[in-house]
């Protein structure tokens, strides 16, 4: 084997997931199942209106923001089963009679490039979001939105 060792790489995935996953967690449930992505739209909408709730922002600005936030988490979806699969992949590739330091490697950056992907996909989404306010609405969303919390958490 190389120098990687197994808890880098796994460290690695893990890194990867966190990053690839910030802003997904309600497409997917703990049971595997996914949400239904009509509630799931509803549930941006609303998330829209309680950050900028007790600003003087407009009905056609919480819709614009709404429409390019929803428009972010549905292209970033398709990246979540990507994720499954490299995780699939790196299990097998860990638990094979032999190891593999290039097949590990591959999966590695694939996975970090997803992480990346989702990381620029997600920062332009929030930054045409605050490109629709003037500066004190943009402060008061942003407050409120990363305030979110996503409930509690398992494991």
């Amino acid at each position: 084997m190389t120098n990687l060792s197994i808890k880098t790489v796994m460290a690695a995935l893990l890194a990867g997931s966190l990053a690839a996953t910030a802003g997904m967690p309600a497409f997917a449930r703990a049971d595997g199942g996914s949400v239904d992505p009509a509630r799931f739209q509803e549930r941006i909408e609303k998330r829209v209106d309680k950050a900028l709730n007790g600003t003087d922002a407009t009905q056609d600005q919480k819709k614009q923001i709404t429409g390019i936030l929803q428009a972010a988490f549905a292209d970033l979806k398709p990246l979540h089963a990507q994720r499954a699969e490299n995780r699939a992949a790196m299990r097998a590739a860990l638990e094979a009679p032999t190891i593999d330091p290039a097949k590990i490697e591959q999966i590695r950056a694939a996975e970090m490039k997803i992480a990346d992907d989702s990381s620029k996909r997600f920062t332009k989404a929030l930054t045409d979001a605050g490109n629709v306010l003037n500066a004190n609405q943009r402060q008061a969303f942003f407050k409120t939105w990363s305030d979110h919390k996503h409930g509690p958490r398992k494991g």
